[in-house]
Order: C-alpha cells, then sequence, then structure tokens
C-alpha cells in the first residue's frame, strides 16, 4: 500500500508527471548540487535541429520522471549534470523494504541518506531504460546525440592511499570500502581475487617442490644416465627436414630437464591440484557467506531489485513471465556447436602451420637440424597466442548475437547466459592446441619406413625428441608467461598513455575557472568504461585458472606465476578503476554469479586433463611397468640393480634402415643397419607390438581410477567443509527468532489495548 503511494506522488493523481525540477520538497536530504551522472554532447550537436530535438526530448522525458539536470559549455563540449530527486530515492526505499522486517516497524525519524553507489545504480538503470520514443541512451549515444555518459568520481581519494597505490601490493584490501564506492559485484570481485591469490600460495610451493625436486635426481635419474651414455644408439631420422641419424645421448640434456616435471611426484601433485581447487572454492563459499551477512545481504533478492528499478522508472511496468523455446534452444546449440568447430579448426591450423614451418625452417636453413623442432614449438605458442586475441573478439561478438537472438529477461540473466556461451568459445580457443599437443602430436603418425603426411606432401610433426611433455610444458610456459606479461603491461599502458595523451590535449586548450565544470572535464578525460569491464577482468582470471590447474601435471610452475600475476593484477586493477577509468556504475549482487559455476566445471576438467596427461603423455605408466613387469626387478628388488636399467633399450623400437623408401638420402646410411624410434610396436613387421596393448590397458585403468579418487577427493572435501559457517547460519537463526519474539510481543501488547 505503502509503496502505491509514493508511486501516485510521482505520477500525480491523473497519471500526469508533475514537473519536479520546479519543486523544492523542504525535507530533501541530498544536497542541491549532488550530480550523480553527467551526459556530454558535442557543440555541433545543438547545431542540428534533429539531433538537438531529440537530445531535448530526452532531457524532457528525464525532467518529468523525476531527474534535475544543469547543463555546461566547455569549449566544444557541452556537459549535463543529472541527478534524481529524493522521491526517487525513498520510493526504491519503499519498494525494497520487507513488510514483516523490523524496518517497517522501527521507522527512524530521519531516513540515513541514500549511499552514493546506490543512488548511481538507480539513475544509470533509468537512464540507459527506453524512452517513449523507443530509444535508449545506447541508441542515442550511436547516433551522435550524445557523445558519452558515465558515473562521476568522487571521494576517491582515500581509496587512492589505501589501495590504488603499487607500493600497497602485499596490504590488505579495504573491501568494505571498495564496496560503497564501486558496488557490492566489483567489491566481490577483489574478495574472490584477494582469495585466490592468497590461496595460490600452498599450491605455487607444492609446484615448485615438485619442481625443485628434479634437480635433486639431475644427474642421478637411472633414465638420464642411459641417454646420456647411449653413444652407440642412433635415432631414425625425425620428419622431412631430418637428413641425418642422431645419437640419443645428443638430447641428453633435454632428457635431464624433462625430468623436473615428468617425474614421481607428479601424480601427487595433480591429486593435490584436485583437492586445492576444492578447498579453494569451499572455502570462497564461506568467506563470501561472512562477507555478504556484514553487508546486511543475505536475503537480497536479484529479480525482486530488478522489477523495483523497473517500477521506478515506469509505474505501469508490466512484469515479462519467464519464456522458453527449444526451437530457439536448439538453434542457439547449432550455432555454438559450429563455433566449437571453428575452435578446433584453428587447432587444426596450427599443426598445418607447425609442419609447414618444419620444412620452410630446413629448407631456409634459418635453424641447424636439431634446433627446428624446437623453433617450430615455440613460433608454433607465438601463432597460438595471436590467433586466441584475434579469436577472443571473434567469441564476444558471436556471444553477444547469440544472446540477443535468446532473448533474455532481464540483464542479469542476460549476463548469465553470455558469461556461459563466452567462456565456452575461450575455452576450446585457449586449450584446443594443448589437447592437440597433449593427446595427438606424434601418435598418428605411423612409423619412419610408412610415415602420415599431410596431403600427401608433408611428414606430419614428431614429438620433442625427449618426449611429448616436452612440447606441452613448453606450450604452457610461453602461452601463460606472455599472457602474464604482455597482456598485463597492455592491461596497464594502454589506459595510461590513453589518459596522458587525453591530459595533454587538453592543457594546450582552454582550462575551465569553475571548479565543478574543472570536475566534470577531468572526469570526461579519463579512460571509459562499459558494460564488459568488469566482465573481462572476470574472463581473464577464469582462464588463468584454467591454466592453472588444467594441464598442471605437465606445468607445475604455473600456480607461481599465477601468484606473481595477482599481486600485479590486484593493484593494476585497482590503479586503473580508481585513476585511469571513468567511475564504473556500482551493481548490487551476493555472489559472484555464474563464474561459481564456471570455476566448478574447470574443477572437474582439471582432473580429467591431469589423469590423461599422465596416463597419455607422461613416461609415469611406462616406467611404472617396466619396473614390474619386465625390468630386472620384476621378480623382486635388488639393492645392487636400478629396478629402471634397460628401460631406455625397451621403450625404443627398431628400425631397419633397409626398409626405409629413399636410404640413400640420408647421410650416414652406409654403415648403419637400423636405428631407433620412440614407440612399441615389432621389429619384423612394425605392427603395434604386446607391450603396446599392456600399456594401453593399464593408462585406461590408471586414468579411470585416477579420476575416480580424485573425484572422491573432492566430494568428500565439499561435504567435509560446509558452504556456510555455523556462525553466519546462527546470526540468521538469531534474526528470524528475534523478529518472531518481537511479533508476539506485538500482538500481545495490541490485544491488552
Amino acid at each position: 500500500m505503502q509503496a502505491e503511494e509514493s508511486l501516485r506522488i510521482l505520477v500525480g493523481t491523473e497519471g500526469d508527471s508533475l514537473p519536479l525540477m520546479e519543486i523544492n520538497v523542504a525535507g530533501e536530504t541530498e544536497a542541491s548540487e549532488q550530480w550523480d551522472y553527467v551526459l556530454v554532447a558535442d557543440r555541433r550537436t545543438q547545431r542540428n535541429p534533429r539531433q538537438a530535438c531529440r537530445q531535448r526530448r530526452f532531457l524532457e522525458e528525464l525532467r518529468t520522471k523525476g531527474f534535475h539536470y544543469k547543463r555546461m559549455e566547455d569549449g566544444e563540449k557541452v556537459f549535463f549534470g543529472v541527478r534524481a530527486d529524493s522521491r526517487i530515492f525513498d520510493l526504491y526505499r519503499t519498494l525494497l523494504m520487507e513488510p514483516e522486517g523490523p524496518a517497517a516497524r522501527v521507522q527512524p525519524a530521519r531516513p540515513a541518506p541514500i549511499p552514493a553507489a546506490t543512488r548511481i545504480r538507480i539513475v544509470n538503470f533509468v537512464l540507459n531504460s527506453k524512452t517513449a520514443a523507443g530509444d535508449t541512451l545506447e541508441d542515442l549515444v550511436k547516433n551522435g546525440v550524445f557523445e558519452t555518459r558515465f558515473a562521476l568520481h568522487k571521494g576517491e581519494d582515500d581509496l587512492k592511499k589505501k589501495w590504488a597505490r603499487w607500493r600497497n601490493m602485499v596490504h590488505k584490501q579495504p573491501i568494505d570500502d571498495i564496496r560503497d564506492y564501486f558496488g557490492e559485484k566489483v567489491a566481490l570481485y577483489f574478495a574472490w581475487l584477494g582469495w585466490y591469490t592468497y590461496m595460490l600460495v600452498p599450491a605455487a610451493v607444492a609446484g615448485l617442490v615438485i619442481f625443485l625436486s628434479g634437480f635433486s635426481l639431475f644427474n642421478a635419474s637411472q633414465i638420464s644416465k642411459e641417454i646420456c651414455e647411449a653413444d652407440d644408439i642412433l635415432l631414425c631420422p625425425r620428419g622431412d627436414h631430418g637428413r641425418k641419424y642422431q645419437r640419443l645421448s645428443d638430447t641428453c640434456m633435454f632428457a635431464k630437464l624433462t625430468h623436473l616435471f615428468d617425474n614421481e611426484g607428479t601424480v601427487l601433485f595433480a591429486i593435490f591440484m584436485a583437492l586445492w581447487a576444492t578447498v579453494f572454492l569451499e572455502i570462497w563459499k564461506r568467506q563470501r557467506a561472512r562477507v555478504v551477512l556484514h553487508w546486511d545481504l543475505y536475503g537480497w533478492d536479484e529479480d525482486q531489485e530488478e522489477m523495483a528499478l523497473e517500477l521506478i522508472n515506469c509505474p505501469d511496468y508490466k512484469l515479462r513471465p519467464h519464456q522458453h523455446s527449444y526451437l530457439r534452444s536448439t538453434a542457439i546449440l547449432t550455432l555454438c556447436l559450429l563455433m566449437i568447430c571453428l575452435m578446433i579448426g584453428m587447432a587444426h591450423v596450427l599443426v598445418v602451420y607447425r609442419v609447414l614451418a618444419a620444412a620452410l625452417f630446413n629448407s631456409a636453413l634459418l635453424f641447424q637440424e636439431e634446433q627446428v623442432t624446437t623453433a617450430v614449438v615455440v613460433t608454433g605458442a607465438l601463432v597460438h597466442y595471436v590467433a586466441i586475441l584475434i579469436m577472443t573478439k571473434v567469441n564476444k561478438r558471436v556471444a553477444l548475437k547469440l544472446c540477443d537472438f535468446e532473448k533474455p529477461r532481464t540483464f542479469s540473466e542476460r549476463e548469465s547466459k553470455f558469461t556461459v556461451k563466452f567462456f565456452t568459445l575461450q575455452f576450446f580457443a585457449h586449450f584446443s592446441s594443448l589437447v592437440y599437443i597433449a593427446f595427438i602430436l606424434g601418435r598418428i603418425n605411423g612409423h619412419p619406413g610408412k610415415s602420415v603426411r599431410l596431403a600427401g606432401l608433408w611428414r606430419l610433426e614428431e614429438c620433442h625428441l625427449s618426449g611429448c611433455m616436452m612440447d606441452l610444458f613448453l606450450q604452457m610456459a610461453i602461452i601463460m608467461g606472455l599472457k602474464q606479461t604482455l597482456s598485463n603491461c597492455m592491461e596497464y599502458l594502454g589506459p595510461w598513455l590513453a589518459h596522458k595523451c587525453r591530459l595533454i590535449r587538453v592543457k594546450l586548450g582552454h582550462a575551465s575557472e569553475d571548479p565543478e565544470l574543472r570536475d566534470w572535464r577531468r572526469n570526461y578525460l579519463l579512460n571509459p568504461v562499459n558494460t564488459f569491464s568488469l566482465f573481462d577482468e572476470f574472463m581473464e582470471m577464469m582462464i588463468q585458472y584454467g591454466f592453472t590447474t588444467i594441464f598442471v601435471a605437465a606445468f607445475p610452475l604455473a600456480p607461481l606465476l599465477a601468484l606473481f600475476s595477482n599481486l600485479v593484477e590486484i593493484r593494476l586493477d585497482a590503479i586503473k578503476m580508481v585513476r585511469l577509468q571513468r567511475r564504473l556504475v556500482p551493481r548490487k549482487a551476493k555472489d559472484i554469479g555464474t563464474w561459481l559455476q564456471v570455476l566448478e566445471t574447470i574443477g572437474v576438467l582439471a582432473v580429467i586433463a591431469n589423469g590423461m596427461v599422465i596416463a597419455f603423455t607422461s613416461e609415469f605408466i611406462p616406467r611404472v611397468v617396466y619396473k614390474y613387469h619386465y625390468g630386472p626387478c620384476r621378480k623382486g628388488a635388488d639393492p645392487a640393480v636400478d629396478c629402471l636399467t634397460g628401460y631406455i633399450n625397451h621403450s625404443l623400437s627398431v628400425f631397419h634402415t633397409k626398409d626405409f623408401q629413399d636410404p640413400i638420402r640420408i647421410e650416414g646410411s652406409e654403415n648403419v643397419t637400423e636405428c631407433r624410434y620412440r614407440d612399441y610396436r615389432n621389429a619384423q613387421d612394425y605392427n603395434l607390438s604386446e607391450q603396446f596393448w599392456v600399456l594401453l590397458a593399464i593408462r585406461l585403468v590408471f586414468l579411470i581410477l585416477f579420476e575416480h579418487v580424485a573425484l572422491c577427493i573432492k566430494l568428500i572435501a565439499a561435504w567435509f567443509v560446509p558452504d556456510v559457517p555455523q556462525s553466519v547460519k546462527n546470526k540468521v537463526l538469531e534474526d528470524k527468532y528475534r523478529t518472531l519474539r518481537e511479533k508476539i510481543r506485538s500482538s500481545r501488547k495490541s490485544t491488552d489495548v
């Protein structure tokens, strides 16, 4: 009833809006000059009658909705300061007031002023809603009626001192102050990012220990010893660029380096990371519950908030019900699958590049023969990084178009659907080539006498001489290193240089003497923000989280790189938001939304991917099988003999040089009767040997056991650590109990009267 009365105050008894700009309400608590928002137009727009008419019509409609505006000119720009009347905020209080809560029973003599973040959120919602003519402010900006719009930075000095400074890199973040200034959604992002960074410390230490433990066995590994001493074993020429035999001992250094990350601790580290991902998410849920209770948002409802804003904007707003179209969903699913196929096709393009690059580098004599493979891996990773940058822009446009086609009911629903689509496309763009390297590279090439060729011309690329784990390690290291360094540099230097250039242009021009106009112009010269500003930060962190957990068995240093990157990222984002960018429009939220489901999905994918890496890419399973089934310890351990003695000879297949199609072209082939290559094939007919099938069966058994054990550990950890702390549950329970007791007391008093 109270909400209906407030609505009638705004629209009048006959439904006509009142010219609130001419009304002076004595009880208004907001300062008369507290401008929340600024619209900017070019002076040339005023000379265009059609554009000027649309501009006046938009401002007049704002006035009838209860907004004040102030026009100021500065050179070629026209600024319009916009603020809402206090009655709009009173209506907001009324609509979102819980009728049975304490606020409904105990009304303060003078209501507390509306926080600036709430004011800006309400004003932004109304400004971006459709006008009577069917236009939105975004349409008017695209058509040149207005140049831009932004919320004003006011009172950010405290955040600049305590938060947005490089010297505060290891200091605790002022989450409550961030929430008061930027709203709950931004504050929750930084709370999550801070917790993620804190939890990376044990993961980084564990990964570093696994990596460094390889140094203790750098020269003691039996496998490395055998490789370094194998002067009499010749490896078959690899690919079309290999024109001579290579001694196995030449790969000695790479064998030792591979042992740094492909050792016995890899399995334990992969299981540890599966447990870490679960504990990280479960404790974050507890952290979020405490923060939300502290902010008094435990019972806040997003749908109710959006409906209240719609009613404030238009009292005649009609509720849009939930709708679902199977035909539209089928079309969207089909289009998503086509885009995923395109992402996989991009991975195949990278495969073609690597094959052609190997032939080019060899024919052009740019590298020595033994350096060709390394050069192909490095340049392939660089090309993949460039492809990721290009496909990111394509994926965003496609995801937006699919969301528009789906016609979501509210902005929050649109954001959720866009998140799922965009992340899915980005996941395939980032990880498709890694999947190829981990599980396909070098496995479909045939054997030296009968190799598979691309288009019948170029031989497919082989794994590195020391194994496919080296290829995967290099690809991960290059892509993650580039993303953490170049991306962070560009993320900071781009806005910083753009802001400095704008300031230089202004200093050359006329400076206004009006302090208010100077403040508006200062905000105008900051870098623009958009709907995706915070979304892009979240997406960047999700992809990084994917690199930190998926394929971490091949790159145990990923958590350490992520830790260093995040320490910089937190302050970089803070400096951008407070010093270099216009003010983000505050958004209310009580969790990180769909991103939590994305994190949980990545956790499950990480278990599967790491299990497959250990089973099919690393040498862990072949080593264990040889140790207990084929090696000298199969009948019992002998202290005098290493159980892996003879493993290298066992793992290399024999190829007779007379079976080469053109043996004369190979340098030094006169005195060589056989060469060796990495595979498990018979020496007579080159078919897959019995050892291959035994290994395949054990690999599959290990994969199933690893995934079930890791997933069980995740489920037990999720059960063991409750999502909501007992203290939070008890506080909510006490509030409910207190409310019921007060109701009983009130009812008894009314009965006595």
